[in-house]
């Protein structure tokens, strides 16, 4: 068909030498606007895509395509991206609670948040924009970061991330709190010393590190020594009485603060020392009775009847008590076996013993113990059987 655009496109290629410039339409399905390309005829009439073909001139060429839109005299709109994930914050559970640091710790803070588009990040600090130069914040897709190189006191208080996108925002709240060691106790008095007893008095220090006190920890120290004992630690109250001190010595006392970071760097000692005298020991002789231990000799424990048997020791016993202390007799059948080597008579704290060695079958009988002093006598006797062996 020699009206239609393709054949005026390809008699045009023909005739001239070199072809000219055209702009190229392209219509896909991804994108409802017009993709605009200059190229050449012989790129078009290769490419097998549906094309709207405009020709233009060498002046249209050097110049943006132009939509039909604009070719009406209409402004281009300017459209803004839908918001795919409403702005949330993360907080960590770690950070629900106060965030305590030592001065000189580091801060580093990761907040995750989601947001589609990217939200915009800021932090405040009481309500204050953040000190660019203590203070720094790095803001990711995914996250944001707080850091503080040498945290300080000044840098404790509550800071607070905020998230915008479009009208929607969110935010979440994190309390720092920046601590150190307490200031020592302002002052230490020794009030009294009774016995082996001082109490002392001290006054709070004026320092408490930006945080509250665990404690109060008294140490001694006594003079001959020199060296420092803790007598209690983490005590609240602000007067004690320390007990137990040596008879004789010279004690000085100091008390420390104490809170999470530790005890304080120094503690104030007492100017007085406890001087712990040996108290008046007064012994009254006057009236007393001296009581009379003198006793008649008298058996608490009686000898045993008992059967032996032959060629096997056999012992007897019984307990008598006397004052002053009593002479024993063993005799056997009413006599006298003193010095008699078959027998043995051992007494031990009132205990009397008499060791039959090896008994035959004579040696059976009554035996008797008598214990004689000037206040008296008294004796105990038994039988005592020989048997032969089985």
């Amino acid at each position: 068909m020699a009206g239609t655009p393709e054949a005026r496109l390809e008699s045009r290629c023909l005739a001239p030498p070199s072809p000219p410039t055209v702009k190229i339409s392209l219509w896909s399905p991804a994108s409802r606007q017009p993709s605009m390309e200059a190229a050449t005829a012989p790129e078009v009439a290769s490419s097998g895509s549906t094309l709207k073909v405009k020709e233009t001139s060498p002046a249209d060429a050097e110049g943006p395509p132009a939509s039909p839109r604009q070719e009406a005299g209409s402004p281009i709109p300017q459209l803004l991206s839908p918001i795919e994930e409403h702005p949330k914050i993360w907080l960590p559970r770690a950070l629900r609670q106060t965030y305590i640091r030592k001065v000189g710790d580091t801060v580093n803070l990761l907040i995750p948040f989601q947001g589609k588009p990217k939200p915009q990040a800021t932090w405040t600090h009481d309500g204050c924009a953040l000190d660019a130069s203590r203070v720094s914040v790095c803001n990711g897709e995914r996250d944001s970061i707080l850091f503080i190189r040498e945290a300080q006191r000044a840098d404790s208080g509550r800071y607070q991330l905020s998230l915008r996108l479009g009208e929607l925002e969110a935010t979440a709240t994190i309390d720092i709190l920046v601590i150190e060691r307490p200031g020592p106790p302002q002052s230490i008095k020794l009030v009294d010393v009774w016995g082996s007893n001082a109490t002392l008095e001290w006054t709070p220090p004026q320092d408490t590190g930006n945080t509250a006190l665990l404690g109060y920890t008294v140490q001694k120290a006594d003079t001959k020594s020199g060296l420092w004992f803790t007598v209690l630690e983490r005590y609240h109250r602000t007067s004690f009485t320390v007990s137990n001190l040596i008879v004789g010595n010279s004690y000085a006392f100091r008390v420390f603060a104490e809170n999470q970071c530790g005890l304080s760097e120094t503690a104030p000692i007492t100017a007085d020392l406890a001087h712990i005298q040996k108290a008046a020991t007064l012994c009254k002789t006057g009236g007393f009775a001296q009581r009379d231990f003198s006793e008649a000799p008298k058996f608490t424990q009686p000898l045993a009847d008992c059967t032996t048997v032959m060629g096997y020791d056999t012992q007897l016993f019984c307990c008598v008590r006397a004052s002053p202390k009593p002479k024993i007799i063993w005799l056997k059948n009413k006599m006298d076996i003193q010095g008699n080597p078959k027998y043995r008579a051992l007494t031990h704290l009132g205990i009397c013993s008499l060791e039959i060695r090896k008994p035959g079958p004579f040696d059976g009988g009554i035996y008797t113990c008598k214990a004689v002093n000037p206040l008296g006598e008294a004796s105990v006797d038994c039988r005592v059987d020989v048997r032969a062996p089985h």
